[in-house]
C-alpha cells in the first residue's frame, strides 16, 4: 500500500470521501492480492487512476488480468487517466455518477 497519494488521487479523493457522491468509498483497499485506488463495497465498484506507466504492454496485461479477476468477483472497474482527473474532474465525476445512477436503476428493475 502506498502512503502517499498522487496529485490525481488526492483530487478525486477530495470528492469521493465522506460520502461525497452519496455512497461510501475507501481508498487503497485490498481485494485478493490487489490494492485498489478507490473501492465502493455497496456498488461493487473499483476506481483506478492510471499514469503513463500503465501504457506499457506489460502494465496493460497486468491491468487486464486484474480487471478480469475483479469482474469474476462481480466488481466493475472504472479506469481514468491521471490527466483526466487533473484537467477535467467534472467529466470524471459525471462518468462515476452515471455509473452509480445506472447501477441503481438496474437494481430497481431487478427488485420489482
Amino acid at each position: 500500500m502506498r502512503k502517499n497519494q498522487t496529485p490525481a488521487e488526492e483530487k478525486l479523493w477530495s470528492y469521493l470521501r465522506n460520502n461525497g457522491l452519496k455512497v461510501k468509498f475507501k481508498r487503497q483497499h485490498g481485494i485478493g492480492g490487489y490494492i485498489t485506488d478507490f473501492y465502493c463495497a455497496s456498488k461493487k465498484l473499483v476506481i483506478e487512476l492510471d499514469g503513463s506507466v500503465h501504457e506499457s504492454g506489460e502494465a496493460k496485461e497486468y491491468d487486464d488480468v486484474r480487471d478480469k479477476y475483479f469482474k469474476e468477483l462481480g466488481f466493475t472497474t472504472l479506469r481514468f487517466w491521471n490527466d483526466e482527473v487533473e484537467n477535467n474532474i467534472r467529466e470524471v465525476l459525471e462518468k462515476i455518477k452515471n455509473y452509480l445512477k445506472n447501477i441503481n436503476s438496474t437494481k430497481l428493475v431487478r427488485e420489482k
